[in-house]
């Protein structure tokens, strides 16, 4: 079955970086898209970024010009790169399959001074 496994996540002051990876298991990797959300406390889960198969990105307004998601096939892994983080950063990260609608556990990113 589709496998997701995030990590990389952590408390990081406001300004700091952090970079999560995301690896894929049980799909033939290079041919799917791969999204990452984050859900903070009482909201609901959003949109962060997407890479699509050919390697075509979206983001969020919020984290434009602050998080980079790129994707390497050989390791069936997406990364996202998250700079100039602020206190609304704060949530768990999760990534996701759409196509066969599966997620992974999450990571927590705690940004706080």
């Amino acid at each position: 079955q589709v496998q997701l496994v995030e990590s990389g996540g952590g408390l990081v002051q406001p300004g700091g970086s952090l970079s999560l990876s995301c690896v894929v298991s049980g799909i033939n990797f290079r041919f799917y898209r791969i999204d990452w959300y984050r859900q903070a406390p009482g909201k609901q889960r959003e949109l962060v970024a997407g890479i699509s198969f050919g390697g075509t990105t979206n983001y969020a307004d919020s984290v434009k010009g602050r998080f980079t998601i790129s994707r390497d096939n050989v390791k069936n892994t997406v990364y996202l790169q998250m700079n100039r983080l602020e206190s609304d950063d704060t949530a768990v990260y999760y990534c996701n399959q759409p196509t066969f609608g599966a997620w992974g556990q999450g990571t927590q990113v705690t940004v706080s001074s």
